[in-house]
């Protein structure tokens, strides 16, 4: 049970991280367990307890049959202090939950969300548990009948969906978003840069608007869930299907 004074159920103050999870074993956790333990860093937590984040998730998926799951491992800062002041030795929480997560079958409509990325604030390049802006980009996209939605940052430019990077191909190279932009250092993110030179690309970490993604030859998202998933549309525009994309998304599948 999570207590009432729990900071991350109270103020957002921690972190998560989704894994794929395949015949009930995790899909490369490592730079998942990374990342978290490099959050914990940045947040000034105690460092990550990796073996019992390992047994919570393990103990999830042993209660879930079902061939393709999602595991979500939550770190809170535990209880104690008051108002925004931590306890001076923070007691983290470590949850995981398992649930079934078949993989999407067609290409992503799209629309450009209202809500803006801050570049400017360092959670935005961890996963925090404050996660509200991207609930109402993708909120935006549900009522509009889309799968995704885009996400500009304060001074317009392209910075992410709200789960997932963001890549296009244009004139023979990949092009994504860089960090400064505001963008999570996707895992997905990381593996398709390392496949794109097997395919013959050079990729551009990049600042760039929507017009950029409107004259692209292709559009894609990548998450650790959906791996790579094309793009359909954007705001009515569209992109017909990519080969190149097809097989940037068998490479990653191995």
């Amino acid at each position: 049970m999570i207590p009432l004074d729990d900071r991350g159920l109270l103020l957002g103050d921690g972190l998560f991280e989704t894994l794929l999870a395949v015949g009930g074993a995790l899909v490369d956790p490592r730079p998942h367990l990374e990342r978290m333990a490099a959050g914990c860093a940045a947040l000034g937590l105690p460092p990550l307890d990796r073996a019992a984040a390992e047994a919570a998730m393990a103990q999830a998926l042993a209660g879930l049959e079902a061939p393709r799951a999602a595991v979500r491992l939550t770190l809170t800062a535990g209880s104690g202090g008051r108002g925004l002041d931590r306890p001076q030795a923070p007691a983290v929480r470590l949850l995981a939950s398992a649930a079934p997560a078949p993989a999407p079958q067609d290409p992503a409509d799209l629309i450009t969300s209202t809500v803006r990325r801050n570049e400017l604030s360092p959670a935005s390049r961890l996963k925090t548990l404050s996660y509200l802006d991207n609930v109402l980009a993708r909120a935006q996209a549900r009522e509009a009948g889309m799968d995704e939605a885009l996400m500009l940052n304060t001074r317009g430019d392209v910075a992410c969906a709200a789960a997932a990077n963001v890549f296009w191909l244009w004139g023979g190279r990949l092009y994504t978003p860089g960090l400064d932009c505001g963008v999570l250092a996707g895992t997905m993110r990381a593996t398709v840069i390392a496949a794109s030179a097997g395919q013959g690309l050079t990729v551009v970490e990049t600042r760039s608007g929507l017009a950029e993604l409107a004259r692209a030859d292709a559009v894609f998202l990548t998450n650790s869930l959906i791996g790579v998933r094309q793009a359909r549309s954007l705001d009515g525009f569209a992109w017909d299907p990519s080969p190149l994309v097809a097989a940037l998304a068998a490479a990653v599948r191995g």
